[in-house]
């Protein structure tokens, strides 16, 4: 997985808590990256209905609450998939070995399970709950 995920939570965090009009531009310094990466996270973002923004207006809103917003959402829309797909058989194992001919087959369900487990997970939790521990760990300094 790529850094998609987690840059969209650090946008969206940004864009929740600050009473700031955001450009890519000041999204991508808090960030650490360039603008040009921000705005396809930005888009990508838009079209999965997570944000919106006003034409001819700088600045970007959320369309629903953080609490309604779930983590595993925003890793569907960052991600361009259907379904949280982590783990990858490599192709052209050797059919006449013992263990090529079959191993597909033996780590397949494991590979779903864990996959299905982390899709629980993300489920349950929220934009919220990525809220409510950035102000837990800002306590610490």
């Amino acid at each position: 997985m790529d850094t998609k995920f987690s840059v969209a939570l650090h946008i969206l965090t940004m864009i929740s808590e600050t009473t700031e009009t955001l450009s890519s531009n000041s999204l991508a310094n808090s960030v650490g990256t360039n603008a040009s990466y921000i705005r396809k996270v930005i888009a990508l973002l838009k079209n999965a209905g997570l944000i919106s923004s006003q034409q001819g207006k700088s600045g970007y809103q959320l369309t629903k609450d953080p609490d309604k917003m779930s983590l595993l959402e925003i890793y569907y829309a960052t991600q361009e998939v259907a379904q949280v797909h982590l783990f990858q058989v490599h192709q052209n194992t050797n059919r006449t070995c013992p263990v090529g001919k079959y191993i597909k087959g033996a780590v397949s369900p494991i590979f779903e399970d864990l996959e299905s487990q982390l899709s629980q997970k993300l489920g349950d939790q929220t934009l919220q709950n990525v809220i409510d521990n950035l102000y837990q760990e800002s306590k610490k300094y």
